[in-house]
């Protein structure tokens, strides 16, 4: 069967290189950006790009290849009617979310940010320009445990959502799946991830902060700003964990202190009052500049970090 692979991101890169592998090697492969993970696999396996500043320009050249299927993965994009209206099989769409939760084009970050206890795949048949709101032919769930990050639950999910389409390829060409209408009384949106979403608000609880670390960890990343002297730093902060306050003293807002492990710790939430908010452990941060740093091994290059307030 001929196919049609669309995509863009990482997500739709491991899809595709996962599919190839498996013996499914995709005709034809349409993507935007010039250097998107997607254009990479195909390159790498030979197979034909087509690249244009939008989707709705890849009509003739999907036309030219008659594919049975196309397959849409990673895109966050609309598709016109016409191009869905090509392929015999139409056009599934591999989401990483189980939908009609977490539509939209952030639906892993999402999932982390909210605490989910659980996500998935979906495979969905697109019958209009909205790819995540298609009938839903098959879908696959992940128990989660609390700490994973936007790029290794990607991989996950992207691993599970190939083995997830090949198995329902040949089920839904023999006409042996019965498409299932999503239910909009549940649905929520993801929204698209700007760099402003990374700037760090101490104002929060430690836990929506771990959270945001973990679910921004490849972009936008989570930054605060360290004044010292007359100089405003950047410091992405990469790994972290939550400490609950029992009583004893409180802080201003994103001051940095010392815990016993010798490691940064920062006052997060209502601050000021005792007992009241909790901190932010660091593990790992990056100074602009300079290397990935343990928060040890920070405090021993910036030993007058300590005390400072974070913004």
């Amino acid at each position: 069967m001929k196919v049609a692979f669309i995509g863009i991101s990482e997500f739709g890169a491991i899809i595709l290189e996962g599919m190839i592998k498996s013996g499914n090697r995709a005709d034809l492969v349409v993507t935007i950006f010039n250097k998107s993970p997607v254009k990479e696999i195909a390159e790498k396996y030979g197979i034909p790009v087509f690249q244009s500043e939008g989707i709705e320009n890849a009509k003739l050249e999907i036309e030219k290849y008659k594919p049975e299927l196309v397959v849409v993965a990673g895109l966050y994009r609309i598709i016109l009617k016409d191009i869905l209206d090509i392929p015999k099989y139409g056009c599934l769409n591999i989401h990483p979310s189980l939908l009609p939760r977490w539509r939209g084009p952030s639906p892993i970050q999402y999932t982390i940010l909210n605490g989910d206890r659980e996500t998935g795949i979906s495979i969905v048949k697109v019958l209009d320009e909205r790819t995540d709101q298609g009938q839903i032919l098959a879908q696959r769930k992940i128990k989660l445990e609390g700490n994973e990050t936007a790029k290794n639950l990607q991989e996950r999910l992207a691993n599970l959502g190939t083995r997830l389409l090949l198995e329902t390829i040949p089920k839904w060409q023999k006409g042996l799946i019965k498409p299932q209408l999503q239910d909009e009384t549940k649905v929520t949106f993801s929204k698209i991830l700007t760099r402003a979403d990374g700037i760090i608000n101490w104002r929060e609880t430690a836990e929506e902060l771990e959270r945001k670390i973990r679910a921004f960890n490849f972009w936008p990343g989570s930054y605060a700003t360290w004044q010292k002297g007359s100089e405003f730093l950047k410091i992405e902060i990469l790994k972290a964990r939550v400490l609950k306050a029992v009583g004893g003293p409180a802080y201003p807002i994103g001051k940095t202190s010392v815990v016993p492990q010798n490691e940064i710790c920062i006052q997060c939430g209502p601050g000021f009052l005792p007992g009241k908010g909790d901190f932010l452990v660091i593990e790992k941060l990056k100074l602009e500049g300079e290397r990935e740093m343990s928060s040890e091994e920070f405090i021993r290059f910036h030993q007058d970090f300590i005390g400072t307030i974070l913004k």
